[in-house]
């Protein structure tokens, strides 16, 4: 599913326009990735939980020449889903 079906599906089930889908979907998007780069944890309690991962520095290797390189430290965001979700997708 892309963005578009996504928008199409929430207009469909919250019985809104597509485009108050669309501008509810990027608010969505705009605070979760606002309070993730602030470092705050965002946990909707039965969907799942977003968090920032911290990712230390470290040596790698150049796939091509097999040279080793340093990696900089990093941030990645996370999603932990939660229990209700993953039963519903492991309902049969």
């Amino acid at each position: 599913m892309n963005k578009t079906e996504l928008v199409a599906e929430i207009a469909k089930k919250a019985n809104i326009s597509k485009k108050d889908a669309e501008s509810a979907l990027k608010a969505f998007t705009d605070t979760v990735g606002a309070q993730l780069k602030k470092g705050d944890k965002i946990q909707l309690v039965g969907f799942g939980t977003f968090e920032v991962a911290k990712r230390a520095a470290r040596e790698g290797r150049n796939p091509q020449t097999g040279a080793t390189m340093k990696i900089a430290a990093s941030k990645a965001p996370k999603f932990k889903a939660g229990k209700a979700l993953k039963d519903l997708v492991n309902k049969k």
